[in-house]
């Protein structure tokens, strides 16, 4: 019989801990290029994990960091309430955190690009679960 996985856990805080918008690389069509890097790093001294979740924007099929118009960095800090240690947190965590803090940094990159007097970035809901098997790759334990 497979074991249910059960995990108890909450979004306690997020930030974004660096915004670069280069509005001399502003996109020149509407064909943008969407990029996503993740890492995270759980700590049993307070169950908490720290997503940090990096979005860039260009333009064109594939941008580069040359070409590159807005670059984003959020950090959620998520808390178990019933995981001690990183083996223990269940797989479907590593997608639903990401889904979880995906909105704010959606709902941020439309603030800034229309507030800098640009064309709004409006960035559509995406499916991001294919990100859960690099985030989880890319976790750590700290102490």
């Amino acid at each position: 019989m497979e074991q249910i996985q059960k995990a108890a856990f909450y979004i306690s805080d997020y930030y974004f801990e660096k915004v670069i918008l280069d509005v001399n690389n502003k996109p020149k069509s509407d064909e943008l290029s969407v990029s996503f890097l993740t890492r995270g790093e759980y700590s049993e001294q307070g169950k908490a994990y720290h997503l940090w979740f990096k979005v860039d924007v260009g333009e064109g099929e594939s941008s580069q960091s040359s070409d590159t118009f807005l670059s984003v960095s959020c950090v959620g800090k998520f808390i178990f309430d019933n995981v001690n240690s990183l083996s223990e947190i269940p797989e479907f965590f590593y997608v639903n955190c990401i889904a979880l803090l995906f909105p704010y940094v959606r709902a941020y990159i439309s603030l800034i690009t229309t507030q800098a007097n640009t064309k709004g970035v409006i960035l559509p809901t995406l499916n991001l679960s294919s990100l859960g098997e690099e985030l989880k790759r890319n976790t750590t334990e700290v102490e």
